[in-house]
């Protein structure tokens, strides 16, 4: 498994329109057959920020999803409401082995 936790802020005035734009984005990527788990996160104390934590069966599978066209839909909506550049950090799973993880 090959897995990405993205950092996001945006701007107070955006919130709902990223949550909307994101919702979308999640529920089209669940279903890419590379994708088993595709987690969309806010944080409590500061509802303007957010993290996705996005599990792909391989590296490949990741480049795959930013060819997509919901992804590019996805990116292109939310540019314009970030507060600052997303960062991401990528990490090789340990556990639970893939028989843990859900199948397409």
């Amino acid at each position: 498994m090959f897995i990405v936790h993205v950092s996001i802020h945006v701007k107070p005035e955006c919130v709902e329109a990223f949550r909307a734009a994101t919702l979308a984005n999640v529920q089209n990527s669940i279903q890419e057959p590379g994708i088993a788990r595709f987690d969309f996160l806010q944080r409590e104390d500061d509802p303007a920020r957010f993290a996705l934590v996005e599990v792909y069966r391989t590296p490949d599978d990741a480049a795959k999803h930013k060819e997509t066209a919901h992804y590019a839909a996805w990116r292109d909506a939310v540019a314009g409401m970030m507060a600052e550049p997303r960062s991401s950090l990528k990490y090789a799973n340990l556990a639970p082995g893939e028989a843990g993880w859900a199948t397409p």
